[in-house]
């Protein structure tokens, strides 16, 4: 395996953004309502001309229980055709259903050449309820049950964008992805093109594009095992596809981390025989102005976790190569934010260690210090994720953002909390809300919670600055967040997001979300850049 490649990655359709629906298309997937919701109204058309809105095509084909959106290119009589097939075979237009008919052929009414021989139909519940997250999740339930080991369509066309085109690529891109591994045959997904004809498309079909894709690179790193991603091979591949996009890329090694003094992270790789690593990813807008925005993101990178002396339960342990997808997601942000070109500066400072039980681990009891000097006792070694944070945030606030955000699957308390799709927002309480508004917006489940007073004093050592854990179950997740604020300048915007259970899904797929890894909460990041950046 190459030091700056994935041994494997998942499946996921290959997009296209075309004007008309092409003659190597072998299905048309089209978006279809329950009858009697009011139709979305046309999208406006700004001065330039653009569509200030996706698509918003109005309903004009209905019938009893169903109503059908007429593309262009579609004629009255084949739309009549399609409505009454489809509600013969009992279509609803709920929101995610997937009904398969066969268009007209050659002497049947309706019979259009250019349709392909497949009609795909996909719910979207009521036309006046309709939103992008309804929209994407739809759009990613078809495009998961075109994606198999043998589909059945190499290439496929879809209208669903006129609803919204940046909601629809990033639904079908996420959908589509599935993760077989290192098994011999592997999913595969057809080609699919978003028939979009005004100006304006290709800006949304990027956007669209490069959010999903950089989700899914985030689901691409947790995914895979720890013995193909451990901290070396972790950074090499972060520095190599941080080229690629013209992001600078610093990386410091174990002899680096003790001379300058990463005493958190230090502590926590000190029990495994792969050493860590710290990364440092910069994106800075060419064209930079005055008043472009500085947001500093976090990540914690613990490539396995076993929990260190305080070693965990056995069951399960497998899931623990998840515990670096808030890395993943820190850094896959600020390539979105370059690939995108965004009017903000957007850096990723990141841990890379495995917690590991040896005779060389970190004992509960020991004290540590910390980059920029604060000490900390160590009750539980599997808190360690706090503690490479702690490092990374003092370093990340060295670079005077004007917000940092940082990102963690930290504690099983969030799962407690809140459940395993949404994640607990913790910080300041301006860029608290927001970023568990933006989280709730683009449907990232997300629920801002409180630092309490209590940990203010339980978070105080008799023989350290702080110690890592209360030796207690009580509000897990909030001491946590008080932990690392002790990291955090006075006066600096600040939030910490806590996706234990969000970002990998231990049951079935469902919508545009896959069994695994998620991406969560990489398009948050990308959104929260994306408003800076527009200010």
């Amino acid at each position: 395996m190459s030091d700056s490649a994935l041994p494997v990655t998942g499946a996921v359709a290959a997009p296209r953004q075309g004007k008309k629906v092409p003659k190597k298309a072998e299905a048309l997937v089209l978006p279809l309502f329950r009858a009697g919701g009011e139709a979305p109204a046309e999208a406006e058309v700004d001065s330039d001309g653009d569509r200030e809105e996706a698509g918003k095509a109005p309903v004009t084909a209905a019938g009893g229980t169903v109503e059908l959106p007429a593309p262009e290119f579609l004629g009255s009589e084949t739309l009549e055709a399609l409505l009454a097939r489809i509600e013969a075979v009992g279509a609803t237009g709920a929101a995610g259903e997937v009904t398969r008919i066969a268009a007209p052929t050659e002497g049947e009414a309706g019979h259009d050449a250019a349709l392909p021989a497949t009609v795909i139909a996909v719910g979207l519940g009521s036309a006046d309820e309709l939103d992008d997250e309804v929209l994407r999740r739809a759009t990613g339930t078809v495009a998961r049950t075109l994606t198999a080991v043998e589909p059945e369509f190499s290439a496929v066309a879809t209208t669903l964008g006129d609803f919204g085109l940046r909601a629809a690529v990033e639904g079908w891109l996420l959908g589509s992805y599935r993760y077989t591994g290192f098994k011999a045959a592997g999913a595969k997904a057809p080609g699919v093109t978003f028939v979009a004809d005004w100006k304006g498309a290709k800006k949304e079909f990027v956007a669209g594009q490069v959010t999903a894709e950089s989700t899914n690179l985030v689901r691409d790193l947790v995914n895979t095992p720890a013995n193909h991603l451990y901290p070396a091979v972790y950074a090499d591949i972060l520095a190599a596809t941080a080229e690629e996009y013209g992001v600078k890329a610093d990386v410091l090694d174990a002899k680096a981390l003790r001379k300058q003094g990463f005493g958190g992270v230090l502590a926590v790789g000190q029990g495994s025989a792969r050493e860590p690593r710290v990364v440092e990813l910069r994106w800075k807008p060419k064209k930079k102005k005055k008043s472009t925005p500085k947001l500093a993101l976090v990540g914690k990178g613990i490539t396995f976790d076993t929990g260190g002396i305080s070693l965990k339960p056995a069951k399960t342990m497998e899931d623990m190569i998840s515990d670096m997808g808030g890395s993943a997601a820190a850094a896959a942000a600020v390539f979105a934010a370059a690939r995108l070109n965004l009017d903000v500066e957007v850096t990723a400072t990141v841990a890379l260690a495995e917690n590991m039980p040896s005779g060389s681990a970190t004992r509960p009891g020991d004290v540590i210090t910390h980059y920029g000097g604060i000490t900390s006792e160590i009750i539980n070694t599997d808190a360690e994720g706090r503690v490479v944070l702690a490092d990374a945030i003092t370093r990340a606030a060295e670079g005077e953002p004007d917000y940092l955000v940082e990102t963690s699957t930290l504690t099983g308390a969030q799962i407690v909390a809140l459940g395993n799709r949404t994640a607990g927002v913790m910080g300041t309480e301006e860029l608290r809300d927001r970023v568990a508004a933006l989280g709730r917006e683009i449907g990232e489940n997300a629920w801002a919670m409180p630092l309490l007073e209590e940990h203010e004093e339980t978070v105080v050592s008799p023989v350290a600055d702080i110690r890592n854990s209360p030796n207690s179950r009580d509000g897990g997740m909030l001491y946590a967040a008080m932990y690392l604020s002790q990291f955090v300048p006075e006066g600096l915007e600040w939030a910490h997001v806590d996706v234990a259970g969000p970002s990998y899904n231990t049951g079935a797929a469902r919508g545009y979300t896959p069994k695994r890894a998620t991406g969560t909460p990489v398009r948050t990041f990308i959104a929260l850049a994306e408003e800076l950046a527009a200010r």
